[in-house]
């Protein structure tokens, strides 16, 4: 799937995103450890490829993500993978910067993006971490040099031999449940299937079972286009198909931690009866609270890219006459424009997120509807809600429960340590009402859809989330599943859209996104057209500017650098 690594570029320059973003705040995005553990950090230093390459070889960078040279911890690891301290010693994990830090490269440069989406191949390094496991367990020789490397002479070898075929047992089960062919390729992934997978498959099932539900694990085969973060915190609404509020620390503390689950958190609940709680939800918990507050605040203040080249300021003028257009005059200001957001919080404003249908892949609304085996929740309250779980229930509810019974149950201290302050943030802190704030996190994870339509059946009509579109120009591939290369392709009619293309870092200033000559990957996105509008890979719908004339659509691309 992969070719070369993935071109650094001969110079690499950081694209202007405000004042308020300094490179002390870049260098803690790129290291702020959340929580993640992928494995022992000794495990991955001593693991191969199949030719003998040592599989931290190039930091990474074969698979997209970016070399970090200058980092005082690890000098091999890349943006985004981070390193923490538990009773079982260093763990490697990953932070956001990972999947939202993008590089771009113009006539050689690379144009350094943070909070954009990354153009890396998540599923190829899945798939090849699980291989690289696996044929350590295979081959003796092979697992007495990986013991050589970890452990050297001291150690039980059978402890570690039967640490890491557990490890393995759980990793392979996910990996070869979740996988999709064809795959996700670079700059995308189906993220919620794979937090559903993470949480209910790995996490939910009995001890002596190696907590794994397997049976709960699901294709993983919706995927969307890593999302911008650069007004993620400010969107009312956030997730692509808008069905979690958003606007204050509480709800964005309730969106990072069911992201930290999905991306190699550990996180066992276990049944413990008393006065608020039936479950402990926090005792078994690697989430970092401190550094997911940290993680958010910096998210505030990384502001939109500014396009680094030149423009035709007068072509952008007409081209905001054509954006502020109504939309049945090939307008975008309706959907995307900037309007006040309902209100989450005095310390901040949010902007409207409209949740509209625009006849666009429908997968990514179909797995919402999953349902999963409840394992050690069976039984377990959910708060704020009354609701009781059975032996099965809708995954959200699950991601829900272990969400906020986590959140409630670390800031109140009940069975967790840490005070109110450092767990939920100012915006709850310094609220008089205190549990009265918490009613805020039912809409992190509603029971009902778009229109109030239950999650538990399919929506008539699948509607996505339309954004603010500040520094949409660093955000390709487009529409939410990333199968449109350009903002031109995006302005074509969806039949004459591009039916496959090579994702990757070189870019096209002109057309607005991904060039049509990429030498990172090797790997193509063939889309299909409205005939499969559930496959996953349509790249019908959001027919919006498609009759424009030719002099419309170039103003308009024009207006969209600059904005």
């Amino acid at each position: 799937m992969l070719s070369v690594a993935a071109p650094l570029g001969a110079q690499t320059v950081y694209v202007d995103q405000g004042d308020s973003w300094t490179g002390a705040l870049r260098s803690a995005f790129y290291t702020q450890d959340q929580g993640s553990r992928i494995m022992p950090l000794a495990w991955m230093q001593a693991l191969t490829g199949p030719d003998g390459t040592p599989f931290l070889a190039d930091s990474l960078a074969r698979y997209g993500y970016l070399p970090m040279p200058d980092r005082d911890d690890d000098a091999t690891l890349p943006v985004g993978f981070t390193t923490n301290e538990s009773a079982d010693g260093t763990a490697i994990g990953m932070t956001c910067a990972a999947c939202h830090t993008r590089q771009i490269e113009v006539g050689g440069t690379a144009y350094r993006i943070d909070g954009g989406p990354a153009i890396v191949d998540f599923q190829s390094f899945l798939a090849d971490l699980d291989a690289a496991v696996l044929a350590v367990l295979a081959d003796d020789a092979a697992f007495d040099a990986f013991a050589d490397k970890v452990a050297g002479g001291d150690g039980d070898r059978a402890d570690l031999r039967a640490e890491l075929e557990t490890w393995s047992k759980r990793f392979h089960t996910l990996i070869a449940g979740s996988l999709p062919d064809p795959a996700w390729g670079p700059a995308r992934l189906d993220a919620v299937s794979m937090i559903f997978n993470r949480l209910t498959g790995l996490d939910l099932g009995a001890p002596e079972d190696a907590y794994l539900i397997p049976e709960n694990i699901l294709i993983a085969d919706a995927p969307t286009r890593y999302p911008f973060l650069w007004n993620a915190a400010r969107q009312d609404m956030t997730q692509w198909p808008g069905f979690a509020e958003n606007g204050n620390d509480l709800l964005g503390l309730a969106r990072n931690l069911g992201e930290v689950y999905g991306v190699f958190g550990e996180f066992h609940p276990t049944a413990k009866p008393g006065l608020l709680f039936d479950r402990d939800y926090v005792t078994d918990n690697s989430a970092n609270w401190e550094g997911l507050k940290s993680l958010e605040d910096a998210i505030w203040k990384i502001g939109a890219p500014r396009w680094p080249w030149a423009l035709d300021e007068d072509l952008a003028e007409q081209g905001r006459t054509v954006f502020d257009r109504a939309t049945d005059q090939g307008g975008c200001v309706e959907c995307h424009g900037k309007k006040q957001g309902a209100f989450r919080s005095i310390f901040h404003s949010t902007w409207a997120t409209p949740i509209l249908p625009a006849g666009t892949d429908e997968r990514e609304c179909e797995i919402l509807t999953r349902t999963a085996k409840t394992g050690v929740l069976e039984g377990a309250k959910v708060p704020l809600s009354g609701k009781t779980l059975g032996a099965e229930a809708a995954a959200f509810d699950l991601l829900g429960l272990s969400v906020i019974g986590a959140i409630i149950q670390h800031a109140t201290g009940f069975r967790a340590t840490g005070d109110l302050a450092s767990a939920a943030h100012a915006d709850l802190a310094t609220d008089e009402d205190f549990m009265g704030r918490f009613d805020d996190l039912r809409g992190a994870f509603p029971t009902s859809g778009p229109d109030g339509v239950t999650l538990e059946t399919a929506a008539p009509a699948c509607a996505y989330e339309s954004r603010v579109l500040d520094g949409i120009w660093a955000a390709a591939p487009y529409l939410h599943n990333g199968s449109v290369p350009t903002l031109r392709d995006l302005l074509t009619p969806p039949a004459e859209r591009t039916a496959a293309f090579t994702p990757g870092p070189a870019y096209d200033i002109d057309a607005v996104g991904m060039a049509a000559g990429q030498t990172a990957f090797d790997h193509v996105i063939e889309t299909t057209g409205c005939d499969q509008i559930s496959s996953g890979n349509s790249r019908c719908g959001h027919d919006y500017g498609t009759t424009l004339s030719e002099a419309d659509k170039r103003a308009l691309l024009e207006y969209l650098k600059s904005i």
